[in-house]
């Protein structure tokens, strides 16, 4: 039953040390605010200050791992790239070290005078004093954050408390002397280590139990040190749980946290412990008190990161081999390439910046065609692997949008003449219309997984119906994109009387369904569906007359005419009228008694 006790005890000591590191590392991060991730990500241009800021914000923060997943978000956006976080993932191993010599103030005992006034009693209970005060008095977000540090300080030093007192019985007791002594053997210290710290998913937690073991004095250096180097190791389970999704840079970022880990376990094993046979160190059976356990702890790591730091890309160059691109993400690669067009230091060179935006454009227009023509795909044949793929560049597609449409708000800053002026106002036009276009293919993406998830199944004459206008869509985008990339003012004039019958025929189209539904051929759900596909048409083709309109545009004579003016070339009547009906027989749905209506009330604006 005093065993039975004793764990008890234990475990809620454990449970009060976990709450208040947890609500101690909130706090200060909500006082910092975006201040570590601004570190992070914008600081760490060298190895050096890498590991320096991620030892100083797993210090603040108390959790390496915590750091690390952070990190592995960064990579994971493409804010940081693989060498900076390797760095800072070194830093964080260094820093989670600091728990141990934070926790030692926990044993600081005194039974008069200024010791008294230093003891861990004393320091938790004013600690948890102004941390309720602040929480109660204070009305300023900043304070009641100081309040939670200060009663997550408070609170985990009283686990640590409870911890040591648990634990404080077994020092006289003979079992768990021998118990303890089991674990010198180095293989199963770490593996203790490991587990232990896979278990708590903490390894400032896991320390604090060894140092509340190491006050009864059974804890020998030959014990404490194997368990300490398991430690590094177990930690890096919720890191690697925290990749599960992660791009392959961000599944580097966690194995490297491994690996890091993994190298410092064996290299301490091998060449302490083959010294240790050669020299017999004496103070292997000595006893280790919560400062010694805290100093092997951070030799341990501090050592392991020196030793580390000039490999740093050497460990790079290995984690892309252990995790190889696949040809998707080799080609993601290739795509993101474009935007080493946009350098700023161009900027002062208007015509080249220019030249190397329309190179950046054109390439957006490619990849805007090539993931409209995968959306329309997945309406006719549904695949999760390619649903993805349509997300992903609709992710580099927004992507090029804000680097391109940015890189043009700086250009237009510059000193230009109007005809540089009217280019990069045209681009930035281009730009957003692209955008939009991918906007639409990618909610065509969505309706069709909605589609697949509710097994939601067309009828036979709707789906005919569907796949007219899936082919009418995928010609004008490709008409479109082809204009602008090759500036043919001859086929950008065709765009908006194509775009004009696209429209009333998914008007047609919708109209059919509406009859299916009122005879009951089809539900709400199917027309819901179909509508939202027909809609998207319509926006798409919307948006590549407005693309047209911008190659027309550039055939005026006038420098300075301007590129929202409705004036521009233009069809006659006659020939806009060819044009609109020879699409609309190239994609006929129509029932003989129903006829196309007046050009001018159909046309797209």
């Amino acid at each position: 039953m005093q065993y039975v006790s004793m764990i008890l005890s234990l475990l809620c000591g454990v449970s009060l040390f976990l709450f208040g590191m947890s609500l101690m590392g909130d706090g200060l991060k909500s006082v910092a605010g975006n201040k570590l991730e601004t570190f992070l990500y914008k600081m760490t241009n060298t190895p050096l200050k890498g590991i320096l800021l991620g030892t100083g914000v797993t210090s603040i923060i108390q959790s390496s791992s915590a750091t690390t997943v952070m990190v592995i978000g960064f990579v994971n956006s493409g804010l940081m790239k693989l060498y900076q976080a390797i760095a800072i993932t070194l830093g964080a191993n260094i820093g989670t070290s600091i728990t141990g010599w934070v926790l030692c103030l926990s044993y600081i005992e005194g039974s008069a005078g200024i010791a008294k006034l230093l003891s861990s009693s004393t320091i938790s209970a004013v600690a948890a004093i102004a941390g309720i005060l602040c929480r109660m008095i204070s009305k300023r977000s900043a304070y009641r954050h100081l309040g939670n540090i200060l009663l997550g300080f408070a609170v985990l030093m009283v686990g640590m408390q409870m911890m040591s007192a648990a634990v404080s019985p077994l020092k006289d007791s003979s079992a768990f002397t021998r118990a303890v002594t089991m674990f010198s053997n180095p293989l199963l210290g770490i593996l203790l280590g490991i587990v232990m710290t896979a278990i708590l998913q903490s390894a400032s937690a896991s320390i604090g139990i060894v140092q509340a073991l190491s006050v009864t004095g059974a804890l020998s250096f030959a014990t404490a040190f194997p368990v300490i180097l398991g430690i590094g190791v177990g930690a890096a389970c919720p890191v690697m749980l925290s990749a599960i999704g992660a791009n392959k840079n961000g599944k580097r970022t966690a194995l490297a946290y491994l690996l890091e880990n993994v190298f410092g376990m064996v290299l301490w094993t091998v060449g302490f412990y083959a010294l240790n046979a050669v020299f017999s160190f004496p103070f292997m059976q000595s006893a280790v008190g919560p400062v010694q356990v805290a100093l092997i702890n951070s030799v341990f790591r501090v050592v392991t990161a020196v030793l580390l730091f000039p490999f740093i890309k050497a460990l790079e160059k290995a984690l892309m081999l252990l995790v190889r691109d696949s040809a998707e993400d080799l080609e993601d690669i290739a795509d993101s390439a474009d935007f080493d067009l946009l350098e700023t230091r161009l900027l002062n060179l208007p015509a080249v910046a220019l030249a190397q935006a329309d190179r950046v454009v054109y390439g957006m227009s490619r990849k805007v065609r090539k993931n409209v023509g995968r959306s329309l795909n997945l309406i006719q044949e549904f695949s999760r692997n390619k649903f993805d793929k349509v997300q992903r560049k609709e992710d580099l597609i927004d992507k090029y949008e804000s680097k391109t449409g940015e890189y043009l708000i700086q250009l237009t800053k510059q000193q230009m003449d109007s005809h540089q002026t009217r280019k990069a106002t045209m681009l930035l036009r281009v730009v957003g219309d692209l955008e939009r276009i991918g906007d639409y293919a990618s909610n065509i993406a969505r309706v069709t997984n909605q589609i697949n998830d509710e097994n939601i199944a067309f009828s036979g004459d709707a789906r005919r119906d569907l796949n007219v206008a899936i082919e009418a869509e995928r010609e004008l985008v490709n008409t479109t994109v082809k204009a602008y990339q090759e500036h043919d003012l001859q086929l950008a004039m065709g765009i908006k009387p194509c775009a004009a019958a696209i429209s009333y025929l998914c008007e047609i189209l919708k109209a059919r369904h509406i009859g299916r539904l009122s005879r009951g051929e089809c539900s709400l759900i199917q027309g819901t569906a179909y509508t939202e596909l027909l809609n998207s048409f319509e926006r798409i083709a919307s948006h590549c007359v407005a693309v047209s309109g911008v190659v027309r545009r550039e055939y005026q004579a006038h420098p300075d005419f301007h590129v929202h003016s409705a004036k521009a070339n233009e069809l006659s009547d006659r020939e806009y009228q060819q044009i609109y009906d020879a699409f609309l027989a190239k994609y006929d749905v129509l029932n003989s008694e129903e006829r196309p209506l007046s050009v001018e009330d159909e046309a797209v604006q």
